[in-house]
């Protein structure tokens, strides 16, 4: 888990623009011990990871909530095989969003 300050680092992005990510919808972000983190998978050499926007949009509008898609996201799919997450990292995200479709029936 990375703290907003660490992901504005590493993605070369101002702290305002990484709450805009998160309040757009491109990052999911958490508070653990009231700080505001986001999962450090979610970010890949480039930036945010490829597909992970559009996948969390494809969720939310299926009524999950962000707890529901951090828990998906992280837990385990044999039928990929992984984790949607390593799924989209491994730049197999029409996998993933064919399957977080499918969840939303």
């Amino acid at each position: 888990m990375l703290p907003l300050p660490d992901v504005a680092e590493r993605l070369g992005l101002s702290i305002t623009r990484v709450h805009q990510l998160v309040r757009d919808g491109h990052l999911l972000a958490f508070r653990r011990d009231d700080v505001l983190v986001v999962p450090e998978d979610f970010l890949g050499p480039e930036g945010v990871v490829k597909g992970l926007a559009g996948t969390i949009t494809l969720l939310r509008d299926a009524g999950y909530r962000e707890d529901e898609i951090l828990r998906w996201l992280f837990g385990d799919d044999p039928t990929l095989p992984g984790t949607p997450i390593a799924a989209l990292r491994s730049d197999r995200g029409r996998e993933v969003k064919r399957r977080a479709q499918a969840m939303g029936f």
